[in-house]
């Protein structure tokens, strides 16, 4: 299996448009700790098709990791699309090894639409005073202000399943069809990233993949990669 995905990775790679290197990186900001948060552009950046990936929100639920890397070294997408890679939103978590961020903020409970106040810092699911009261979630949100992805990938852990709801499941459907994972309709939890674009941004599709709990294999890391690779090739 993984030498199919090989394969059909390296076709996607050497698609018309897809030969020249084109990458670009930038500091989209910086957490609360002052660490780098760092955005990497593969393709064109005023392409019509653009998708956002993001590899880790929660510091204790990184495996995501594995995928994203491995997506930015299999080269540009086909012409006319671009993928944008936020490999780490929460440095400061990954840092102690914790869900949230340096301040107690469970950063994907900071989201506006349907926040809820309650609980205390360091609380399993404390959502901040406010929203966006962190500066990881305003440098997400100035990130998709600006790019306006129609597809974003959140990878988390540990439930092993695509999730959605509304307008997304379709994304996702797709998504977990190609990764080899199982799809269940979920609503939103509040103040969560997907919920904010599905309901800020009408073109926008946001969706979760929850991967196995522990490391992602190499070759796991390779289909996911692939998976997002198609998946853009398709938008």
């Amino acid at each position: 299996m993984v030498g199919a995905v090989a394969a059909a990775a390296l076709a996607l790679a050497a698609a018309p448009g897809g030969t020249e290197a084109q990458r670009h990186v930038e500091t989209i900001g910086h957490s609360a700790e002052g660490r780098p948060i760092r955005a990497l552009a593969l393709g064109d950046r005023e392409a019509a098709r653009r998708i956002l990936v993001v590899g880790c929100i929660h510091g204790n639920e990184c495996a995501g990791l594995a995928a994203t890397r491995r997506l930015a070294r299999m080269g540009t997408p086909p012409k006319g699309s671009v993928i944008w890679i936020v490999h780490q939103v929460n440095p400061d978590g990954a840092r102690r090894g914790v869900r949230q961020n340096a301040r107690g903020v469970d950063l994907n409970r900071n989201f506006p639409a349907g926040w809820r106040a309650g609980g205390r810092p360091w609380d399993g699911e404390y959502p901040g005073t406010r929203p966006f009261s962190e500066p990881e979630t305003r440098a997400i949100r100035r990130l998709v202000r600006r790019v306006r992805p129609q597809v974003t990938i959140w990878y988390h852990q540990p439930q092993r399943m695509v999730r959605a709801w509304g307008r997304s499941v379709a994304a996702a459907r797709r998504y977990g069809a190609r990764a080899g994972l199982r799809y269940r309709s979920l609503v939103w939890p509040p103040g969560t990233a997907p919920r904010w674009q599905n309901t800020r941004f009408s073109r926008q599709r946001s969706f979760v993949v929850e991967l196995a709990p522990g490391p992602l294999s190499d070759g796991r890391a390779l289909r996911h990669a692939w998976a997002v690779r198609s998946f853009v090739s398709r938008s």
